[in-house]
């Protein structure tokens, strides 16, 4: 099977998770915009924007095989080990720590035309 030579990893506030289901489903059932919708408090400072990266990597293939028993990824700090299937990321390592609490990593395949233009 061939795997994807690169991904962008986005590592993530654990609030910034995607809500795109839990909105369609209050729309469906008419419950959007009722009270209980969380509204952002004005007084409350701003840590980082909904749904942005505190931090971008774009990672490579290593040809290696992960303890995860995944396809190994390194670049820009960032080692992991991503099921390519899925795109889920297995084991993940951090300027060599794993992941503060707090944050979580999506994965983005990287578009073969983009790394062709480089």
């Amino acid at each position: 099977m061939s795997h994807p030579q690169s991904y962008e990893i986005l590592l993530v506030p654990r609030f910034a998770e995607d809500t795109t289901e839990a909105e369609d489903t209050a729309a469906a059932e008419g419950t959007a915009g009722t009270a209980d919708a969380a509204e952002p408090d004005a007084a409350e400072p701003d840590i980082a924007e909904p749904g942005g990266a505190v931090r971008s990597a774009v990672v490579s293939a290593t040809g290696q095989t992960g303890a995860s028993g995944y396809p190994r990824y390194s670049g820009e700090g960032i080692v992991a080990d991503i099921d390519p299937a899925t795109h889920a990321v297995e084991a993940l390592l951090v300027d060599g720590a794993e992941l503060a609490f707090g944050l979580s990593a999506r994965v983005k395949e990287r578009d073969a035309e983009r790394e062709s233009d480089r």
